[in-house]
C-alpha cells in the first residue's frame, strides 16, 4: 500500500491534506467544448493557479502533455460513455490500470450512477478495478453520483450519503459526489464514508455561485474540489483557480476569494 500512499501526495497537498481536481474528460461525453480544445494550454492555466490534479481520458496523455510548466498530478479516467448514446448515464470500461501505469498516471478514476439501470454491472466494474488497484498501489477515485429512474432528488442527502458510501465499501481511496446543497446536510456524507470526499462542480455557473458552493463543502467536510467547466470554460482559469485554491488550501471565505478576482 506504499506505493498508493507516494501517488496520493502526487494528487493531494500533503500540508493540507486536501485537493483540487480540474476534470476534462468531457471530450467523450460532450465532444469539444471551450476550454478543452487546447488541453495542452488549459493544463498549463489551472497548474499555474495552484490545481492539484487534471482528470482525463487517455487523449488528455496523449494530447495535453505540456513538457513544461508547474507539474501537476494525472488521474486517467477509466469509464465513459456519450451523450449521444441510448442511455448516457450507463458507463463502461474504456482502460485499465496498467494501462494507467505505463502512461505515467498518478491515479484511476471510475464513473457509477447509483439508481441507473445498469448500476449493477457499473458496481461489478468498481469493484473488479478496486482490487487491480490495490494489487498495483494505485489510487482510485470513484465519481459516485445517484442518477437514473430511481432517484427521485440526485442532491438528497440519503443518496449522495448512500452513493458515497458504496464507493468507499468497495475499495475506492477518493470519492467524488454532488454537493447537497449546505455544509450542514453535507456533513451527513463526509461523516458517513470513510475516505476523503470531493465535491462536483456542476453546471456552469457563475463565479460567486461556485466559490459559495466549494465554501459550504469545505465547511462540510469535504476534502476538496473537482471542478471542470467552471475552471476550464473561465475566460482567466489561472484566476479562478488561485481564488478556488485560497477556499481549500487557505480556508479563506468566498467573498474573500471574490476579492482576488477583482484583483
Amino acid at each position: 500500500m506504499r506505493g498508493k500512499q507516494i501517488r496520493m501526495e502526487r494528487i493531494m497537498d500533503r500540508n493540507t491534506g486536501r485537493t483540487i481536481i480540474v476534470p476534462m474528460d468531457h471530450g467523450v461525453t460532450v465532444g469539444p467544448m471551450n476550454g478543452l480544445i487546447d488541453m495542452g494550454r488549459t493544463v498549463d492555466c489551472v497548474a499555474e493557479g495552484g490545481a492539484n490534479a487534471v482528470l482525463g481520458h487517455l487523449g488528455l496523455a496523449l494530447y495535453g502533455h505540456r513538457r513544461w510548466g508547474r507539474d501537476i498530478g494525472l488521474i486517467l479516467h477509466l469509464s465513459a460513455s456519450t451523450t449521444l448514446g441510448p442511455d448516457p448515464n450507463e458507463k463502461v470500461l474504456v482502460n485499465t490500470v496498467t494501462n494507467a501505469l505505463k502512461i505515467g498516471a498518478d491515479a484511476v478514476s471510475v464513473h457509477v450512477n447509483i439508481g441507473a439501470g445498469s448500476e449493477a454491472r457499473m458496481l461489478e466494474d468498481l469493484g473488479k478495478v478496486a482490487v487491480e488497484c490495490m494489487e498495483w498501489g494505485m489510487p482510485l477515485l470513484a465519481m459516485m453520483y445517484p442518477r437514473g429512474p430511481s432517484i427521485e432528488d440526485e442532491r438528497g442527502v440519503e443518496a449522495v450519503a448512500l452513493a458515497a458510501r458504496a464507493g468507499a465499501e468497495l475499495g475506492a481511496d477518493l470519492i467524488k459526489t454532488v454537493y447537497t446543497g449546505d455544509p450542514d446536510t453535507f456533513r451527513e456524507v463526509t461523516r458517513g464514508c470513510p475516505v476523503p470526499v470531493v465535491v462536483a462542480g456542476g453546471s456552469k455557473t457563475d463565479e460567486a455561485a461556485t466559490l459559495a458552493m466549494i465554501e459550504g463543502a469545505m465547511e462540510g467536510g469535504a476534502a476538496g474540489i473537482s471542478i471542470g467547466r467552471n475552471v476550464f470554460g473561465h475566460p482567466h482559469p489561472a484566476q479562478f483557480m488561485r481564488a478556488a485554491a485560497a477556499v481549500v488550501h487557505q480556508g479563506r471565505s468566498a467573498a474573500e476569494a471574490m476579492e482576488m478576482m477583482e484583483l
